[in-house]
This record gives C-alpha cells, structure tokens and sequence, in this order.
C-alpha cells in the first residue's frame, strides 16, 4: 500500500479556503483524496433525517449503478439498511457493513433481494451528525473482485476522520431545508416516508418493531436481546404477526414489503 501524498494534497488544496463548492465539486474532491490513500471501486454519500428518504448528495456510479445502489435503495431498501439504522441513531465515526449488520444480515431476505444485487465484498462508511437529526453517510466501496479493505487499509481511512468530517459539517450545514422543501412539495411529511406493508393496523407496535428486526436480518435470539424479552416470546410474535399478514415465510414477507412499495410509488 502506497500513499500519494501529491494527489492527497492536490485533492485537498481543492477542499481549503474556497467558496462554498456545489456538491458534486465537493464529492470529487473527496473521492480524490481518499483515492489517494486507498482504492476502492464506488462512493455514494446520503443524507439521513429518521425514517425519511434519504437525500442522495454525490456518487460515482454509472447510470446502471445508480439505479440499483441510488433509486432502488430510495424507494424503501433503506428502511431495512444497517447504515440507515446506525446514522438515525446516530453512531458517529467510521464503520464497516459488517460491524453494524444484525447477526443474520447476510442469510437475511435483504441481503438476498437486494443488497446481493450490489455485487460488493465491502462498504463503509464515514457518519458525521450535522444538526437538526441529520446524519451525512460517506460511503467507500469495494466490489467482490477487488476484495474487502485490509486492515492497514481501514486504518489509513480512521486516520483521516476528523479532517474528512470536518470537511463534511463544513459542506453540508443546512440540509434540513432540503427536506423540508421536499416534504412541502410532497404535501406531508408522510408521503416523504416508504410506508410500509403493516401500516394498515393489522399489526401492533411491538409486533411491526419484531418484523422490522426481522427484516433487517436479526435472528429470534437477537431481537430478544433488543426488546428485552425471551426469544420463546419473540417467536410467538413472529407466529402471530405471519398468520395476522397470511404468510408463511420471510420470502413472502419480504415480497408483500416490495409490493407494497411499489403500490404506494404508483398512486
């Protein structure tokens, strides 16, 4: 591993005692001096405010990419994310995927409905708290051909946290008047939410809290842990809330989330 201190300091000089750049200048610049650290295949940033769509800021993909990693993940993919989970906490600092997904994230439906199309080995991410429940997630991908970051290669990019959130808060200060002109033209800050499948009263709240867990790829035994109660407990709310939705399994759970989804896009 090498580092190129020119291009970091290129790329840095860009970031320093300018005007305000547009956030694609902003993006640029920050690929390009993390770039010059590590290699990594992909960069998306998001702005997260609770349950709301998150605001996509800066990416490198292409347009395919970017139908899958940006537009799918918006139309409610997020919900069930653990980097959505972990910046709506918030849990400042950097994290890889792994070390903020449930115990069951990678056999979950997820993982296979969606996060598997992404075709990554790694993400991790920069999270950085703004203000007023904000949280900007710099993400830093590798694909499944260029393997996860190694160590050194991950402590090379904690090294450069603060500047990279300093950089962050220092971009990024008012976003809460982007989603707030986005919920105005929504008409509600509802309609700037995904719903979801049980928000129809079928279900109660402890129960659409269980099947969120599961969703995101918690086992029995971890979303007992969370709640505070036996996992014998937790599997009988699982029975209830199949039998009160007419599923049997995850998979169908998994599709009656996506259709609802895109009924809710369509009306």
């Amino acid at each position: 591993m090498r580092v190129d201190f020119e291009g970091l300091f290129h790329a840095a000089a860009k970031l320093v005692g300018q005007e305000q750049p547009t956030d694609e200048a902003f993006g640029q610049s920050c690929v390009e001096m993390l770039r010059s650290l590590v290699d990594f295949d992909y960069s998306v940033t998001f702005a997260y405010r609770g349950d709301e769509r998150p605001i996509d800021l800066y990416s490198t993909f292409n347009e395919q990419d970017y139908h899958v990693f940006v537009r799918l993940y918006q139309q409610g993919a997020y919900l069930l994310d653990p980097f959505h989970s972990a910046a709506t906490l918030p849990k400042p600092g950097i994290w890889r995927m792994r070390e903020l997904a449930p115990d069951r994230f990678f056999a979950s439906e997820y993982y296979r409905g969606y996060y598997g199309q992404t075709g990554l080995s790694e993400e991790l991410g920069y999270f950085v708290p703004v203000g007023e429940g904000i949280t900007v997630v710099f993400s830093l991908m590798r694909s499944e051909k260029a393997g996860a970051f190694k160590s050194a290669e991950y402590e090379l990019l904690c090294k450069a946290s603060a500047f990279v959130h300093a950089l962050i808060r220092s971009q990024w200060q008012d976003l809460s008047r982007r989603f707030d002109a986005r919920i105005s033209r929504k008409r509600g800050r509802s309609q700037a939410s995904a719903a979801r499948p049980w928000d129809d009263g079928r279900l109660t709240l402890r129960e659409q809290a269980i099947i969120e867990l599961v969703l995101q790829g918690h086992s029995s035994e971890s979303i007992g842990l969370r709640l505070g109660v036996t996992t014998g407990t937790v599997k009988v709310h699982r029975r209830n809330i199949y039998r009160k939705l007419g599923i049997s399994s995850q998979t169908q759970l998994m599709s009656l989330y996506l259709d609802n989804l895109n009924r809710r896009k369509s009306t």
